[in-house]
């Protein structure tokens, strides 16, 4: 089928200006960040609303057009990338306009937003509430939440509060027939049924669509202290992450190790 048909229904889905068709206005979105892949879409879908993700993804389920979920594109592995075989073949929903918070319970410490949110923004509306989102990462100004729980982020403070798969209470997200699956739980313990939440975290869009996520905050720390410290091979840094895991237990959020080469480059 001609793509300007899909376009016709896409135009009734979304507004003129969620829909990008414009070759210079798609090529950032179809190169990933270090510019090593390269891939094609003959459109790029940015709804505002849940709803229209639904919509969209059915009708792209039914016509077996092929979908590229994207958040900030801010990926250096190409996860992000229309594939070589489905080359001008389909299409990259971006989540970046759904982009809400949706609510902020600090009785609980959690907070409910949209999938396209950025990361530094989570934080900021944490840090206003005296609370503390822990991940954190370079990219982190850019980077979208959607996208974190896709490759299931690390950062800075993995060691202390884990990955997102340890931050992440509840998941919406939307299959590919169009079907809403909202698990929006706020519960720190929750025993019932089938983790279906850990099977969308880290699946990279494979799954499904991640909508919304209620995320896990926590107080802010009170102080933070810096230590350098130089170390013979990776043997010897792995030794002292253990010894200082033994000595400072849940106080340790952080253990970086830099190369000589990094730091010559410095």
């Amino acid at each position: 089928m001609p793509h300007t048909i899909h376009l016709a229904r896409f135009q009734q889905i979304l507004t003129p200006d969620e829909i990008l068709t414009d070759n210079q206005l798609i090529e950032p979105f179809c190169t990933d960040q270090r510019g090593r892949y390269h891939g094609q879409a003959f459109a790029v879908l940015q709804p505002h609303t849940v709803s229209a993700v639904q919509e969209i993804m059915r009708y792209c389920h039914q016509q077996h057009i092929p979908v590229t979920p994207q958040g900030g594109n801010t990926g250096l592995c190409g996860g992000a990338t229309p594939h070589a075989s489905v080359a001008g073949k389909g299409i990259i929903l971006s989540l970046s306009k759904l982009n809400r918070m949706r609510k902020l319970n600090l009785a609980d410490n959690t907070i409910t937003v949209e999938a396209g949110m950025i990361l530094a923004e989570v934080q900021k509306i944490a840090q206003t509430a005296n609370r503390y989102f822990p991940l954190s990462l370079a990219s982190e100004g850019s980077c979208q939440i959607g996208g974190n729980i896709a490759c299931n982020a690390g950062g800075l403070n993995v060691v202390r509060y884990g990955t997102m798969r340890d931050l992440v209470l509840g998941l919406e997200y939307v299959l590919s027939d169009g079907e809403l699956v909202s698990h929006l739980y706020p519960l720190h313990k929750n025993t019932s049924g089938y983790e279906m939440r850990q099977q969308i975290i880290g699946s990279e869009g494979t799954l499904a669509i991640i909508t919304a996520a209620t995320l896990k905050l926590f107080a802010p720390p009170q102080s933070v202290l810096t230590a350098w410290i130089g170390v013979d091979n990776i043997h010897s840094a792995t030794s002292l992450l253990a010894a200082l895991k033994n000595h400072f237990a849940e106080r340790l959020s952080s253990f970086e190790l830099i190369s000589q080469a990094a730091l010559r480059l410095s």
